[in-house]
């Protein structure tokens, strides 16, 4: 109902809203008179203007908090956005658990691992907001994010996910941390090994904290937001780079500060650059969910 309007409820007697309508200054009855003929010509009741929906809502914020390539949120802003990506749900993107996709437990009857299936639901030089699923088994190989914030929620599934920052990230990988025989090799701390289930927390990576280097692999069916600030940009420097890992104590060159590190809980592993991997296959689909507007 519009502001001032008295409802009539059942059992009313009609001396009760004409009482109520004396309370009612006259140019307030005249505004409430004029929505209610305007409702009667078009036949029906004065509505409120509609609320913006979560996915709205937190395309806006994101256009409010990146800034750009070379910036990262303040911690303000990192808590207001993963304040709103803790409250999404699946069916703010489109999604429902009761999807088949979802309801099929066992990996696909196919040979090597599961296609990955991704989806853009916005993109521009200062953040993307992208969907992705994985089906039982598929793995996002270990791989970096260079010079970005990475937003990550999961929405639907359950997922293992690994990740790494790099030991010393003001120290780049050098003669003396390769070999001839391995490649060059860098030295990384590890950040999460662990499993995680919908509904959970968002998880927050940065350009040298957090987890920077991670892997995904799915323990059910699984869908997740990624919002990264800002995107992927070969033209920018920003291209994504693959990793293997090597646990510290299987590599010669592992020493006994190394492992004096391990010991008081910094957990380590060599990582050495690699190829994409062939046998990921990534399929692109269009954004089906609620859409947002940029105006």
């Amino acid at each position: 109902m519009g502001a001032g309007m008295v409802e009539l409820g059942p059992g009313m007697v009609e001396v009760g809203a004409a009482e109520a309508a004396q309370t009612v200054p006259p140019a307030k009855r005249r505004r409430v008179l004029a929505l209610k003929t305007a409702a009667a010509a078009a036949g029906r009741r004065p509505r409120r203007e509609r609320r913006p929906s979560a996915i709205q809502r937190l395309f806006q914020a994101c256009r409010a908090v990146f800034r750009g390539p070379g910036t990262v949120p303040a911690p303000a802003e990192v808590a207001l956005l993963r304040a709103m990506l803790d409250r999404m749900r699946p069916e703010d993107v489109g999604l429902s658990s009761d999807m088949p996709f979802f309801r099929n437990r066992d990996a696909p009857a196919t040979e090597g691992t599961p296609a990955i299936t991704h989806t853009t639901i916005y993109k521009s030089e200062k953040f993307s907001m992208v969907l992705f699923f994985l089906p039982t088994n598929a793995v996002i190989p270990l791989h970096n994010h260079p010079g970005m914030t990475v937003f990550n929620k999961l929405l639907i599934g359950s997922m293992h996910a690994k990740s790494y920052d790099w030991a010393d990230p003001d120290d780049p990988p050098n003669e003396s941390d390769a070999s001839s025989a391995d490649g060059q090799l860098r030295l990384a701390q590890l950040v999460v090994d662990d499993v995680f289930t919908a509904p959970c927390d968002t998880s927050v990576l940065f350009p040298t904290a957090g987890g920077n280097m991670h892997r995904f692999r799915a323990v059910a069916p699984s869908a997740f937001l990624d919002i990264l600030g800002p995107p992927y940009s070969i033209e920018e420097d920003r291209d994504c780079t693959y990793y293997t890992d090597i646990p510290y104590s299987e590599h010669h060159m592992t020493s006994n500060e190394l492992i004096g590190n391990e010991q008081e809980g910094r957990r380590l592993a060599w990582l050495k650059e690699v190829e994409m991997p062939r046998d990921l296959k990534m399929h692109t689909v269009r954004y089906s969910g609620p859409p947002i507007s940029d105006r």
